[in-house]
Order: structure tokens, then sequence, then C-alpha cells
């Protein structure tokens, strides 16, 4: 299972930054899963009748990793991404690495973060220096000084346009995806998520995590208390529109 750390790259016309994206090619029994997602969504959203092709071909066991791909819509009563993402930080031991091109965390999320730090987790978080979306960027900021103080450490990262949905937990537990840490995400959107059981790639994860920690500047308490004031007030108008997003 290949992870490519920079495949998508080209510049932002505003700031002229490179795209940091993380993405997978997989193979094996969970690429039918996917293929399911894309027919379903397809047929939900009208998209016509599809020509015939052998869509399910016999697919050979692939790699040591148990995949699984899920899907969420805002069709469904509640999002299995999220559902899944805060399981699994909830039974986290050691550490919780998480990559967010767009956070904005829900009050249940934000909670679940601090509790692992609380009994001893190490939970980092890598977030955009520089972002495509003023509103949600300045909307996830105004929750730095909470996470901060609750001892979440916060990277933020340098020279490129972050657009990087993914996280390791335990060394173990990885996902990459299109979700997005932020409420619209797993509210709103139509969005799709591989997670990964094994500790090999969760090394790779790892390794791709701390490539970026190395290219970002970590926000400290007492830095981020002298931030400008036209910040604090970025964070006040973001805040604002939150639910407006």
């Amino acid at each position: 299972m290949p992870l490519d750390r920079c495949r998508t790259r080209h510049d932002d016309p505003e700031r002229n930054l490179p795209w940091r994206d993380t993405d997978l090619r997989i193979e094996g029994p969970v690429v039918a899963d996917l293929q399911k997602l894309f027919i379903t969504t397809w047929d939900r959203q009208k998209g016509g009748t599809l020509v015939a092709r052998h869509y399910f071909p016999p697919l050979e066991r692939k790699g040591r990793e148990v995949v699984r791909a899920i899907g969420s819509s805002p069709d469904e009563p509640y999002s299995q991404i999220y559902a899944t993402l805060i399981s699994a930080l909830r039974s986290a031991q050691s550490k919780i690495w998480l990559t967010s091109a767009y956070f904005v965390p829900d009050p249940q999320l934000l909670g679940v973060l601090k509790s692992a730090v609380a009994r001893g987790v190490d939970v980092r978080l890598v977030v955009p220096s520089s972002t495509d979306s003023w509103l949600v960027f300045h909307a996830g900021r105004a929750y730095y000084t909470e996470l901060l103080a609750a001892g979440v450490r916060l990277y933020e990262r340098r020279d490129a346009l972050l657009h990087v949905k993914a996280g390791v937990i335990d060394g173990v537990w990885s996902t990459v995806g299109s979700t997005n840490l932020d409420w619209r995400s797993f509210l709103h959107n139509q969005e799709v998520n591989v997670v990964v059981l094994g500790a090999d790639f969760g090394a790779r994860m790892r390794n791709a995590f701390l490539e970026d920690v190395n290219g970002s500047d970590e926000l400290t308490v007492e830095a981020w208390q002298r931030r400008p004031i036209r910040a604090r007030l970025s964070e006040r108008i973001g805040r604002a529109w939150e639910y407006w997003l």
C-alpha cells in the first residue's frame, strides 16, 4: 500500500505555495468497498446509468494490513467516519497524531482530545499556517488557546498549502481520506476515508507526520498569547460565522 506524501503539488495562485497532500494507492479486497461507495454515491446523485462493465472482479489478497473503506453522506443518520474516529481517539493509549487542513472541532471532538491528554496520551496536531478558506482557518484558530492550555501540541505547517486529512493512533491505527476535522465535513459533505490497522503502515504514517512537524513551527501558550490583535479579531469573526459556513 504505497503512501504518497506529495503526489499532488501545484501553486496556490494567491500565495504561490506548493500544495501538500497525502494519498494512497490501494490494492486488494478493500477496492471492492471503494467501488461500491462510488456506485452508491453515483446512484444517489442521479448520475445516470453506468455503462456495463465488470465492476467487481475477483480481488486477491494484498499486503498484511487490515484495511476498511468508510464512506459518509449527509443522507445518513450519522457519520460513520466520525463515530469510528471518536472511538479510536477514546481508545488511544500512547499517541494521537493528527494532520488536518481544515480544523474546526465540535464540542465532542474537542473534549475527547483534551481527555486523552489528561490520561497521559501524547496528542499532537499539524494544522495550516496558510489557507484557501479564511473563515474556516480563523474559526479553527479560535480553539487553539483551549487546546494549548489542555496540553495538546500544535504545529503550523510552513511554506505549503496544507491539504492533508490523516492521522495515526498508537502507531497501529491510521486513516487517510477526504474528511476534515470540522463539523461541516462530518455532517454535510460526501466523504470517504480508509482506515488501516498495522504497525508497518503506522510507522510510515508516523514518519510522514514527523516530516511535517520538521517543516512546521510549534505554537506555545506564551507565543500564542502574544499574537497580534488583528489575529484575535479574525478568530472572533471566524467563530461568529462558524455555524454559517
